[in-house]
């Protein structure tokens, strides 16, 4: 689907585009087996909005994830990020577009379990430019008592709080979130995305979420919609809700 079609935003919501994708494809081949996990995706992401992508299992919403995050590259197609093109750029510069630009939050926390949860920031703060605190980061999350504490003896919702402390302790410009509620409990699962919309709105950073919970999308500025390799629909949310108001 072209992003042309939507409604132009409002002149009072009016944002800079972050992403720009074009005829986007990535096919996966094994032997004489090709999978077109992406199949002419174009979209647009603008600055600080929150963005959800829905879909079915092997739709392309990862896949599209992990080139906007600098993690695999297209088959064919072109990424903008700004205004430099993502689709050229060797593995040195794909580093540090990531170590500068990008967030990562996935489903399992992926924490050093030998590691304190401020630890676990720090692995991020030290290589980092202009990063805050692992203990701004800790406490933007609402872990400001829990800084010392081990992942074994946190819960699931605390660990993903970590998780999202870290991804977001280097102030990204884009959090990539793929299924960051999905080994949760649904009260655990509103804490995490109140923690994620918090820190989006403290950092100024885009956020794309994917979920397979399609109450999720009410939390968005606009929500992509997946089959088959393509975006089927992109939809803006007129009435956001808190996480705190979905009906899980």
């Amino acid at each position: 689907m072209d992003e042309t079609t939507e409604k132009p935003l409002p002149v009072s919501n009016a944002k800079e585009r972050l992403f720009s994708t074009r005829s986007l494809t990535k096919i996966y081949r094994t032997g004489d087996v090709e999978v077109r996990a992406l199949n002419g995706v174009d979209l647009d992401l603008f600055e600080r909005e929150i963005l959800v992508l829905l879909g079915p299992s092997g739709s392309g919403k990862s896949t599209l994830l992990n080139i906007l995050g600098g993690l695999d590259r297209p088959t064919s197609g072109s990424v903008t990020f700004k205004n430099d093109e993502l689709t050229q750029f060797d593995e040195a510069a794909l580093t540090r577009y990531r170590r500068r630009h990008v967030g990562f939050v996935f489903q399992f926390y992926n924490l050093v379990p030998s590691l304190t949860a401020r630890e676990n920031v720090e692995l991020v703060t030290e290589i980092s430019e202009n990063a805050m605190s692992p203990e701004e980061a800790l406490r933007l999350v609402g872990l400001g008592t829990r800084m010392d504490h081990f992942p074994s003896q946190m819960s699931g919702g605390e660990q993903q709080r970590v998780a999202i402390a870290r991804a977001i302790a280097k102030r990204p410009e884009v959090l990539l979130c793929d299924e960051p509620t999905g080994a949760l409990d649904s009260k655990t699962g509103i804490l995490v995305l109140e923690a994620l919309i918090a820190v989006s709105q403290s950092v100024d950073t885009t956020m794309i979420i994917i979920t397979h919970n399609a109450a999720i999308q009410q939390i968005a500025n606009r929500v992509a919609y997946f089959a088959d390799g393509r975006i089927t629909e992109v939809k803006r949310i007129e009435k956001r809700l808190q996480p705190s108001e979905i009906s899980w």
